[in-house]
């Protein structure tokens, strides 16, 4: 048992709540089946989970005052620096127009009854640590691997809709089996999903994609209509045909990029990474063309899926800081594969655009080209990676800018504000990366200001 459970068991020996508090959900679940355990503990009660969170807070095992719900029946205590949920047993009933759900007390059998799946209802006293199955069929489900709804699929997703994105991930997350008409009952309340929130639906969405299986998960959104709501631009990916060095239509070909990113033992992807590869190609379907000699085109899909993926990303209600990353990735993707020499000015130039994501940005490139039809020689990146550590070493990518700021550059010129003084700042920052002009070297910018100031004068003037 979990120190801070033990804290809990200690607290209520000789109350009330001794036999009468149960550890359930999740962390049984895992437990029962040798998963690492998280750190994420759901008590429930018959009695009042606020009083009991009074009690744990009054006997100092809780570290904060209780954090009430009243109108759930829920309160959050942290222990040992762990937050823990206790609710106490209620039974649910729901409008037409929301999630959240009406309660009322009830006993262990309602409470299960009114959870998402029977693997999540087993449950274990915290003072036994005896299994307790409600239900009757949560442990053989657990044991046989059976994806099933405590009661009619249909009505506990009609419920919470939520649960049907749930279910996609609970499958592939567990390696189950869905129960014979669960799938069905998600296609025909697939449209409740409509009210649920979509800060509800992208948590959702990121544990999902945040596992090796992932795209298997996606399509199993995309066979049931789920990305109708969460993302009717994947459905424009499906049956778009590529053509050339490609074997896969373009929903295919970014669901086997995205299982390329777990190939490699030694690289764990990060969440920008993943949500880049699922984006790469979604501007293809507006900018497919077959050009005289028949080959497919799909210029500028690297421009039109940045500004698509920043779209959806909003609309799954992202924070700026981690839409950002994964425009940057998309709009760049293209970038490595039409360049015959990686020079020191490009690797400069890539460290000077992506940052601290340069190195996302091979990752996504070697997964997209080793996702292209068999037989087609794939883009070597060791070269490239060398070339990058080489500029790394010498030259830190915060330093590969302009020596000269934009006020300093007007009181050099006797500028105003404005482009001019954009367009020159560019001009210096283009020496850097060349190798002409080596970072902070403020006298030899000034130098070049004013010899490229002269001919432009120059010109002018015989113009």
């Amino acid at each position: 048992m979990h120190p801070a459970l033990e804290a809990i068991r200690a607290a209520i020996c000789g109350t009330t709540f001794q036999g009468d508090l149960f550890l359930v959900g999740g962390a049984v679940r895992d437990e029962l089946l040798g998963l690492p355990v998280k750190n994420d503990f759901d008590l429930v009660t018959r009695q009042s989970a606020p009083n009991l969170a009074e009690l744990l807070w009054e006997k100092k095992v809780s570290d904060i005052a209780p954090v009430t719900y009243p109108r759930f029946g829920t309160a959050m205590v942290r222990v040992q620096g762990i937050a823990i949920e206790l609710v106490t047993a209620r039974k649910e009933s729901y409008s037409e127009e929301s999630r959240k759900p009406d309660v009322e007390p009830a006993t262990y059998l309602e409470d299960a009854q009114r959870r998402d799946f029977t693997v999540n209802t087993l449950m274990r006293d915290l003072d036994s640590w005896e299994l307790q199955d409600p239900l009757g069929n949560g442990k053989a489900d657990l044991e046989t691997g059976i994806l099933r709804t405590p009661l009619d699929p249909i009505a506990t997703f009609h419920d919470d809709p939520l649960r049907m994105l749930r279910a996609v991930r609970f499958r592939w997350q567990l390696g189950f089996e869905p129960a014979p008409g669960l799938y069905e009952a998600i296609r025909k309340t697939r449209e409740r999903l409509f009210i649920v929130s979509y800060e509800r639906i992208r948590d959702e969405l990121l544990k999902i994609l945040s596992r090796e299986t992932a795209p298997d998960a996606l399509q199993d959104l995309l066979d049931l209509r789920l990305t109708d709501i969460i993302a009717p631009e994947f459905e424009a990916m499906v049956g778009v045909e590529q053509g050339n060095f490609h074997h896969l239509d373009v929903w295919d070909h970014t669901l086997l990029v995205m299982k390329s990113l777990w190939s490699v033992d030694t690289h764990d992807p990060t969440v920008h990474l993943i949500l880049a590869a699922l984006f790469h190609d979604v501007g293809k379907p507006l900018t497919r063309m077959v050009d005289a000699e028949g080959r497919t085109r799909f210029f500028g899909h690297d421009e039109l899926g940045a500004e698509m993926t920043r779209k959806i990303l909003r609309r799954w209600k992202l924070a700026e800081r981690d839409i950002e990353p994964v425009r940057l990735l998309v709009r760049n993707h293209m970038r490595l594969g039409s360049a015959t020499q990686f020079t020191k000015p490009a690797a400069r130039r890539l460290l000077r655009d992506l940052g601290e994501y340069a190195d996302d940005l091979l990752w996504l490139v070697e997964a997209d080209s080793r996702s292209l039809r068999p037989g087609v020689r794939k883009l070597d990146l060791n070269p490239i990676r060398e070339q990058l550590a080489n500029v790394q070493a010498e030259t830190p990518p915060e330093v590969l800018q302009s020596p000269l700021g934009g006020e300093e550059i007007m009181d050099f010129l006797h500028l105003e504000p404005g482009r001019e003084v954009g367009k020159w700042k560019h001009f210096l920052t283009e020496k850097v990366l060349e190798g002409e002009l080596q970072p902070g070297d403020k006298e030899t910018a000034k130098t070049f200001l004013q010899t490229k100031s002269r001919e432009q004068t120059d010109v002018d003037s015989a113009g």
